[in-house]
């Protein structure tokens, strides 16, 4: 009869090859998170995994104790369509921003009324458009979350319910900010491309008077020619090293440093990068660009 039992969780045929390593390495066994982490790096200098599946793993972790506030995206940037907007001026911003789903607005961004999937207005244009559009009528329910919510939680209400997208209020219920579950995925995974994510981007890109985007990776002495400034790069090499060591800390979407009179705001990061910064050069124009 013992022959048929299953083998115990605990018994080396049952555990994966690096669960066997570390069962067979460290005794006593790890007790808190920090121990547990260095378990995490030694394996991987161990070449147990690799050091993609090892952040993957610390990931998890991290998931488990972020909140809502610390990756949302802040309501300042959201990508947002007014109710009254014609069809034509809802598909023209639809399309510029390349994305999937839209928070509905209606006197301000206080007053979130619903999601609109682009599928569903591209469905109008190509089977109703001879008819009235009635953008209540296909608006999905809004989901509100708290800041202070947990990132493991919500990942779990996100699978649950099949949202992709919440909307972040405060402690007063103003919309602080918004969040998707690809937000929370990239968080254990790293960055998730897409096919509106050009495969190579300018370093500067210009968005407005005085405002331009900025590849993190861009280097400080090319910043420096374009702009006619004089950012230090003796200590380090690119824009996000010099915004991330400003910040002393991880990087969040929205985080803010001045460096000379610049004001650099965190557009795209995750909890291992910055991607992108955007650049206020108040009276600044591109010296190269003449």
């Amino acid at each position: 009869m013992a022959d048929d039992q299953p083998p115990s969780p605990r018994s080396a045929a049952a555990r994966p090859r690096w669960l066997q390593w570390l069962w067979r390495t460290f005794a006593p066994h790890p007790t808190d998170r920090e121990q547990f982490l260095e378990v995490l790096r030694e394996a991987s200098r161990e070449h147990v995994f690799d050091d993609e599946e090892r952040a993957m793993l610390e990931g998890v972790l991290d998931v488990s104790e972020m909140q809502v506030r610390d990756i949302m995206i802040p309501r300042s940037q959201m990508v947002v369509l007014e109710r009254s907007a014609s069809p034509r001026a809802l598909l023209q911003a639809i399309l510029a921003s390349g994305h999937s789903r839209f928070p509905v607005i209606g006197e301000d961004r206080d007053e979130v009324v619903g999601i609109l999937l682009a599928k569903d207005l591209l469905r109008f244009f190509a089977e109703n458009e001879d008819q009235r559009f009635d953008i209540r009528e296909v608006l999905r329910p809004v989901i509100y979350i708290p800041e202070s919510k947990r990132l493991n939680v919500l990942l779990r209400e996100f699978r649950i319910n099949r949202n992709h997208m919440a909307i972040v209020v405060d402690e007063y219920g103003g919309v602080s900010g918004l969040l998707t579950i690809e937000d929370v995925l990239e968080q254990i995974v790293g960055d998730i491309g897409d096919e509106h994510d050009p495969d190579e981007i300018p370093d500067f890109r210009e968005e407005g008077d005085g405002v331009y985007a900025v590849r993190a990776l861009a280097r400080i002495e090319d910043f420096n020619e374009e702009f006619g400034t004089e950012l230090d790069d003796e200590e380090y090499d690119t824009i996000g090293g010099l915004v991330m060591h400003q910040l002393g800390r991880l990087p969040r979407r929205g985080d803010k440093v001045s460096l000379d009179d610049i004001s650099f705001t965190v557009v795209k990061s995750d909890r291992r990068r910055i991607y992108t910064v955007q650049a206020r050069l108040p009276g600044a124009r591109r010296v190269a660009a003449g």
